[in-house]
């Protein structure tokens, strides 16, 4: 049986990569069928995953000889980390691999959302229709942007909505206020972000901590007409208080790249629909070119590094 088990799509250059060396099995199929994987991993020692394979004890006693989780990307709520500690398996996320990509998704999200659907009036002009007395839209210079978490993605955002001349403060309980990565950022409270910004993104991991921080009682505090964007775990926001709080007036717009539970069906989808000021995405705002082939190139890295000690 194979030594690494890749469940999830990753590029060609990252399989080609691993198979110079190691039996690979590559089956971006398995995420659908998690059933079958106790029976592969007789042999594995290293499994590489994204976010919906599901890596819990069971999958561990399946894989007795797993020394690494190298996970295609950062978030690690579909790993049970403990566990992996337990039996001394390393969990190795593709740190700042992404980040540029999120970054840009972020701002890009907030662009759209601050212009009021100037760039969604295709078909109507072509139509002959001139609706330019209702797209009137927002500037982001003079605005304040919030962020909740500042690690990598979120300093990556930050520098980029500084450069459209906008206020930056963020709230990261895990930074002291004196540390050095606050030079041109600056130190708030969850409060504090609530209550005085005028965009708000999250950039943190799902944890007991971080469920819904964003509710309806965070919302009632906010500006009215607040922008709130999610591109890090569907659980961080309460998705029925975003519905209602756009419903109502009381959000100016969200962009949620990521939900509660994925993918979102048909019947669960029905929520969203007709909902004002809405952008979502199918948890895609890591996707670009680049970010694949860093996330392989990292994902590799670390594989090879822990192996290699084994």
């Amino acid at each position: 049986m194979a030594e690494i088990v890749i469940t999830e799509f990753v590029d060609d250059a990252t399989v080609e990569n691993l198979s110079r060396d190691f039996d690979v099995l590559f089956d971006p199929t398995l995420a659908d069928r998690q059933e079958e994987l106790p029976g592969l991993l007789a042999d594995c020692r290293a499994l590489i995953v994204r976010n919906r394979t599901q890596v819990t004890s069971k999958i561990l006693e399946s894989g007795p000889n797993i020394k690494v989780i190298g996970r295609l990307g950062v978030g690690l709520d579909n790993i049970d980390v403990d566990a992996c500690g337990a039996r001394n398996v390393e969990v190795c996320p593709a740190l700042g691999a992404n980040s540029v990509s999120v970054a840009e998704y972020t701002v890009g999200a907030m662009l759209l959302l601050l212009k009021r659907g100037i760039f969604a009036v295709n078909d109507r002009v072509i139509a002959g229709e001139w609706p330019r007395t209702e797209l009137m839209g927002l500037e982001a210079a003079g605005r304040s942007f919030g962020l909740i978490g500042f690690g990598a993605i979120s300093r990556e955002v930050a520098v980029r909505v500084r450069a459209l001349g906008m206020h930056v403060h963020s709230y990261d309980p895990f930074i002291a206020d004196d540390d050095p990565v606050w030079t041109d950022v600056e130190p708030a409270t969850l409060d504090q972000i609530l209550e005085n910004s005028d965009v708000i993104s999250c950039h943190v991991p799902l944890n007991d901590d971080t469920y819904h921080v964003i509710d309806s009682a965070a919302i009632s505090r906010m500006r009215t007409g607040t922008i709130v964007i999610n591109a890090s775990r569907g659980g961080v926001l309460d998705e029925a208080a975003i519905i209602d709080g756009l419903t109502s007036g009381q959000l100016g717009g969200a962009a949620l790249d990521v939900f509660e539970h994925e993918p979102l069906d048909a019947n669960s989808g029905k929520a969203f629909a007709d909902v004002p000021n809405l952008l979502i995405t199918p948890h895609v705002a890591w996707a670009t070119e680049e970010a694949d082939v860093k996330t392989g190139e990292v994902t590799v890295a670390n594989v090879r590094r822990v192996l290699a000690s084994d």
